[in-house]
């Protein structure tokens, strides 16, 4: 390993020395520093190196927003000597000379190594092999294509190198550290650009970067410091003059450079990208791969998959990957068609794909490239200890401000989505007019239960009263549902993305339910608002001294109940396609189990089943306050003794469903975050 150490001029400051010490070293962004390290996560001063009477070195973070590390470990104070390495944010410091010097590595470093990486899984009962023993070590500064055949385990190589599906057996290792172990400590040094978009493309391009940056640097960097840092990275991917422009009305190639964009946000050194030239023309192919070969340039590892082979020759490494998952040849690309003997790449693939159980990473282990590029490069690692950060790298931003970066973010997207924005508007206009579609001949729930049918002698009800409570319960659970059934799967590639970068995951569901919940709550109070205007309403309720607020705030929670049930619908597809049918099941289910369309309150697991929708005890509570198991009981309840027990006219029972209601409300949010863990990166999950 060929490394050079900067060596810091004599130290100044203006700090006095503590008793029995000199300060030697200070670390910092500020440029009265005697090492800078220019980047936003780094304190303006952000350490100092202290030297002990008795000759000992001491290290001292100055509670600084990305932390100081010590051979793997944060501290905030260490003694240090020449072995020990001390990183503060992407900076590597030795001690040399008495001084701490920092460590610049050369071209030729290897970065990460990946040793006998296998995954299987089992599929229609038998088992499928998806990675077969690869081997490869990725140099500094380089960049990296990784080709072959449909289903020959590019993406799942990917994966595993980044940590999102670890391989089953193999290691991954980065400067020493296993990454599987120390994901959560590495994550900042590795960005991660799937095929799909990780951006709101309705924002524009310089407000999508600002909230990333708000999410992504560590806690305690300024506003001004990250709005520079989207400002160069703008300016190094040739984005400035689209900062004010929409995402979704850039190009392909722009877009793809946007999401670039996002990852060099924290400025990782490793850079993975899963088919950034899918469905772009040859010329914006050759722009994106241009793009990336100047990044390596620019001091990263880039490493990407991709079925276009046009533009390998501006790569430094190619792999190429056998069906099977296996190491057809890892090498230069120039070499790589005198290796297979072929004069075009397409008739290599053709080779791969009609000879599927040749096994290829044989040839190639007796190859001159396998001896150069995979055996010689393995010895050429130093060895490093096995070091473990045990903490999760620098702090993320705080829990608080998190939610609302996610809320304000969310509330931008949602105005700058102006077909939506109407529809949030019209859908609970268009639900409470409909529930005057149904009559009240007799006045809303007001009938005379004293009276009595002349000719069949049997007390007369209002039929009608029990619809109306149902059209309000449908309104409130179709528009809650509606809202949310779709926004975590349809975020799904951009919450992994964010979550393996130090996103919280309760504040991620906290601020769907804060946006979705408010927005929804309006809609159920415009719902109700409109469906009992003008309708005659008892005097008093059982709790309130106005009934149209008791009625008010059962359909507004009932609203947000089936919103945050729409939320656990969202976290548990895979698809959104999968969304509308399990929409329609949800709010089937939900009627029925109001048992004011027919009762299933004296039916044995039905109504037990009915416990678990929100409708039935949101339903409960309306009946309570308006007496229906007397103005309007089920349709098969001659006597109204037998109405449903939960409709009973009193304030215990009317608390008793609506505190219910508020606590599935509450479970339904945990069970959401909870749901959310399964759609993690694999190396999260793990801990």
């Amino acid at each position: 390993m060929s490394d050079s150490l900067l060596v810091p001029s004599a130290a100044r400051d203006t700090v006095p020395p503590a008793a029995g010490r000199a300060l030697v070293t200070r670390v910092g962004s500020a440029a009265d520093n005697d090492v800078v390290v220019p980047s936003g996560a780094v304190g303006r001063h952000h350490a100092r190196l202290w030297r002990a009477a008795d000759g000992t070195y001491e290290i001292e973070d100055l509670d600084s927003p990305g932390g100081t590390w010590v051979n793997g470990r944060p501290v905030r104070r260490a003694r240090v000597g020449r072995r020990d390495v001390v990183h503060i944010e992407h900076a590597e410091f030795r001690l040399v000379g008495g001084r701490l010097a920092r460590v610049v590595r050369s071209a030729g470093d290897i970065c990460l190594t990946a040793r006998s990486l296998s995954t299987s899984l089992r599929q229609y009962g038998r088992r499928k092999t998806l990675l077969d023993d690869v081997t490869l070590s990725l140099p500094a500064n380089s960049l990296v294509a990784v080709i072959g055949p449909s289903g020959a385990g590019k993406s799942t190589l990917l994966r595993a190198l980044t940590g999102y599906e670890p391989a089953g057996q193999g290691e991954v290792r980065y400067q020493g550290l296993d990454l599987y172990e120390n994901f959560s400590a590495l994550r900042r040094e590795i960005g991660f650009v799937p095929q799909d978009d990780i951006l709101h493309t309705q924002l524009t391009v310089r407000t999508a970067l600002r909230y990333a940056a708000e999410l992504r640097c560590p806690s305690g960097t300024s506003r001004s410091a990250r709005h520079r840092r989207v400002d160069e990275v703008l300016a190094e991917l040739s984005l400035t003059h689209r900062g004010g422009t929409r995402i979704d009305a850039l190009s392909g190639g722009q877009r793809k450079r946007v999401s670039v964009a996002l990852e060099l946000l924290t400025k990782p050194s490793l850079l993975f990208l899963d088919e950034p030239t899918s469905g772009l023309d040859p010329g914006l192919d050759r722009q994106v791969m241009q793009m990336l070969r100047d990044l390596a340039d620019g001091g990263r590892t880039v490493v990407l998959t991709t079925h276009s082979v046009t533009n390998l020759a501006l790569c430094d490494r190619l792999l190429v990957l056998a069906p099977g998952g296996r190491t057809a040849y890892f090498g230069p690309p120039a070499e790589g068609l005198e290796f297979f003997g072929r004069d075009d790449w397409a008739d290599v693939f053709q080779d791969l794909e009609l000879s599927p159980n040749r096994y290829w990473a044989d040839g190639y282990r007796e190859s001159a490239q396998h001896r150069m590029y995979i055996s010689e490069a393995a010895r050429a690692v130093a060895p490093q200890a096995a070091l473990r950060r045990s903490e999760g790298g620098p702090r993320p931003p705080r829990w608080t401000s998190q939610v609302r970066t996610l809320v304000l973010r969310h509330l931008s997207v949602i105005a700058a989505d102006r077909g939506y924005a109407v529809l949030l508007v019209c859908l609970p206009l268009l639900m409470g007019v409909l529930s005057w579609a149904v009559p009240a001949p007799d006045g809303f729930m007001t009938a005379n239960q004293d009276g009595i049918d002349a000719k069949l002698c049997l007390p007369r009800f209002n039929t009608d009263a029990s619809r109306v409570v149902v059209m309000l319960a449908i309104g409130a659970c179709l528009t809650g549902m509606a809202n949310s059934v779709r926004e975590l799967v349809h975020e799904r590639v951009i919450y992994q993305r964010e979550r393996a970068t130090g996103l919280s995951r309760s504040a991620y569901a906290m601020s769907k339910v804060v946006v979705l919940g408010t927005i929804t709550a309006l809609q159920g109070l415009c719902i109700a608002g409109i469906g009992l205007l003008g309708r005659p309403l008892p005097k008093n309720g059982v709790v309130l001294s106005w009934p149209t607020a008791e009625l008010l705030l059962v359909i507004a929670m009932l609203s947000v109940a089936s919103m945050i049930l729409g939320l656990m619908v969202s976290a548990l597809v895979r698809t959104v396609e999968k969304t509308m049918p399990l929409l329609v099941v949800a709010t089937l289910f939900q009627i029925m189990a109001t048992s004011a369309v027919f009762p299933i309150f004296n039916r044995h697991v039905l109504a037990q089943l009915a416990w678990f929708a929100p409708s039935r005890w949101a339903v409960g509570a309306l009946a309570a306050t308006v007496d229906l198991g007397k103005v309007g009981p089920p349709a098969d309840a001659a006597d109204p003794g037998l109405a449903d027990t939960v409709w009973k006219h009193q304030a215990v029972q009317w608390c008793l469903d609506f505190g219910i209601l508020f606590a599935m409300c509450a479970a339904g949010a945990l069970l959401v975050v909870g749901m959310l863990r399964r759609h993690e990166p694999a190396a999260l999950r793990r801990k």
